[in-house]
Order: structure tokens, then sequence, then C-alpha cells
């Protein structure tokens, strides 16, 4: 979410701000946003937001609050600048204040309003609402149940190349009941969001073939694409791409590991032991680790360990600048 927000604001058309008299003041507070001032863009933004009634600095206003640019995040906060901004009919934040509305954040919830907020900003061009107001539908949250009419919205999102509609389109046909589930379309579409480097989509993805799940048990199409998935970052996936090459079989002379899949089952068990959170995944993984290590070269362990905090070290998320 904090990359289709901060994409959203950095492609706004420019011709917001030629239209206005007030363009020089917005351009200098988006340079200063760019370089990491968040104090001083901040001040910039909220003065053009406060003085000229700019529907754009409103909206980013709220972006400062809901990302936590600079200061304490406060979704309420950034709710009702998004509401100002949504009068102003800048597209996301009109899609932002649907969220706002159904999930009750800074008024009760109204799931209705929010419906109807959805569909404006999709008629304002911000078609992944189109995929919000679908799962209203299929759910029949805020308006009549229409499971019909809410997969035609979300795959109309979907054509449009919206990677997260088509991750949604896979989650429907996977979650729902019934003869309504259908594995072999979800497969469809996780394959569809996968290729375009859904990392939610890969691991889910790895998942089915693991398990056979709408098509037959694929473990190394699986484990390619849980290791797509982990090498993103996605920490779901590296126990289950730890464990496909641990489970890898043996050589029948040597009884060992080929050396490729024992580097990499010690890559992604280490990067397992640092991040996974689950008590019994890391009881497994310490088992697994100390039968790794007992055949794997000592002289491996320091290039090894070198590329994993490599790898960590790109997927930690840095603290915003104060």
């Amino acid at each position: 979410m904090f990359l289709l927000r901060l994409c959203v604001l950095l492609f706004l058309p420019h011709t917001l701000l030629a239209a206005t008299d007030i363009s020089a003041e917005l351009g200098s507070a988006q340079t200063l946003l760019s370089t990491g001032d968040y104090s001083a863009a901040y001040v910039a933004y909220q003065r053009v937001a406060q003085e000229h009634n700019s529907p754009l600095a409103q909206f980013t206003v709220g972006m400062f609050y809901d990302q936590g640019w600079g200061r304490p995040m406060d979704r309420a906060e950034a709710c009702r600048w998004y509401e100002k901004a949504a009068a102003g009919d800048i597209p996301a934040a009109a899609h932002f204040l649907g969220e706002c509305l159904l999930e009750g954040i800074h008024q009760p919830a109204n799931p209705q309003s929010a419906a109807q907020w959805f569909q404006k900003a999709a008629g304002l061009g911000h078609y992944s609402s189109l995929c919000s107001l679908g799962e209203l539908y299929v759910s029949g949250v805020g308006v009549a149940q229409d499971r019909a009419k809410g997969l035609a919205l979300c795959k109309q999102a979907a054509e449009r190349g919206v990677l997260s509609a088509t991750e949604r389109m896979g989650q429907f046909y996977l979650e729902a009941e019934g003869e309504q589930r259908d594995l072999a379309m979800a497969v469809q579409w996780f394959t569809q969001a996968a290729r375009a480097n859904s990392a939610r989509a890969q691991y889910q993805l790895g998942l089915m073939l693991r398990e056979g799940q709408g098509q037959a048990v694929d473990l190394a199409a699986a484990r390619y694409w849980f290791e797509s998935a982990a090498s993103q970052g996605y920490i779901s996936a590296y126990f289950p791409t730890a464990a496909l090459y641990y489970e890898t079989p043996k050589d029948a002379d040597s009884g060992l590991w080929p050396e490729q899949e024992l580097a990499k089952a010690y890559l992604w068990l280490s990067a397992t032991k640092q991040r996974s959170t689950k008590p019994d995944q890391q009881k497994q993984v310490a088992i697994m680790l100390e039968q790794v290590l007992a055949v794997m070269p000592i002289s491996w362990v320091k290039d090894l360990d070198s590329k994993v905090a490599e790898h960590l070290a790109l997927q930690a998320s840095p603290a915003p600048a104060g």
C-alpha cells in the first residue's frame, strides 16, 4: 500500500500544478518531499492546503499522517485530509476516503458511502477502486450482494493492468465456497500476477503447486515461485523455499545433497531463522540447519552468511526521516 500511495503522489498529472497560480509553491513543496526533507515539506504543503484550499496539497498532507513521514502516524487525521481532497476530485483521495469510511477510521463505518466513493474514484481513473467496489458486491457489504457483478468489476481493473486486482481475482476463486470455488481459475489468475512479479501471488501459486490445487503437484515449479517471492523479501516464503531445497533427493552414492541445493537450503534456512516469528517453525529450522551444517564445508559459511545479510539488509524498510 505504501508503494501504491507514493506512486500515486509522484505521478499525479503535472497539469494539476500548472493550472493554478500556486504551481510554484506546490513545486517547491514537492522538491522538499522528493529529497526527504519531510519537516519542511509538511509545512509547505499544509500552508498551500490551508491558504489556497488546494485539493492536491490536502491529499499530500493526508499522506504525511498516513505514512508517518516525519511525524507519528495518525490514520484518523489522514482520513480527514483525504475527505477534503476527495471533494476536489483527487482520484486517490476518493479511493482512500472510501477505505476510511469502510473501516470506520475517522467516523462511524459507512459501507454504503464507501461504495459510492469507490465508484467515484473509479470514474476519476483510479481503476483499482473497481476491485474494491467489486469486493463489496461479492460480500454484500454496503451494496446488494451480486458476486457476478463484483467479479466483473474486479476483472475490469485486472484487465487494465492493476496488479492488486489480478491477485484479488485469484483469491476470489480460491476462497469461494461450494460450486463457486474454482481452483483452476485461481491458478490462472495467480500465475498472471506472479509473472507480473507479485510476491504475494508467487507465494500463493507456490502453495497451490506444492499441494496440487487446481493442477498436478509440481515441486520444481513450486520451489521456483516460492524463491521468487522470498527473493523479494516475502517472509512467509522463506521457510517453504528452504524446505524444498532441503528435501531435494540426495545422491545415491554419497548420500549428500547436490552442492547448489545444499547452499540454497542453508541460505533460506538462515534467513528464516532471522526473520520468522513462528516458534514451531524455528524449531524445525534449528534441526534442519544442524543437519545441513554437519555436511556443508565450513569454508562456505562466511560467504553464504554475507549473502543472507545482504538480502535482509536490502529488504529492511528505512525509517522515515525526521
